[in-house]
């Protein structure tokens, strides 16, 4: 069974890799983020597309230990 989620999981993972890579290669208007005061430099939308879906997986990634979230914890728990 943990065979069967881990290969789910991966599957979905490549997918949506492979649809931000999709996405980052026909959005290649130039686009600059602005928060608050400060502005970034101007640089395609994909790329921004890219980034946020790599960061998203890294920040998952290394916050489902820290807070308990898998389900090694739920067992141990009990």
């Amino acid at each position: 069974m943990k065979r069967l989620a881990s290969f789910v999981i991966s599957a979905i993972a490549a997918t949506w890799l492979g649809a931000s890579a999709i996405l980052a290669i026909q959005n290649y208007t130039p686009v600059s983020l602005r928060f608050l005061n400060y502005q970034s430099i101007e640089m395609p939308l994909g790329l921004v597309l890219s980034f946020s879906v790599g960061l998203g997986m890294l920040g998952m990634a290394l916050l489902t230990p820290l807070l308990g979230l898998s389900s090694h914890a739920t067992e141990e728990q009990e």
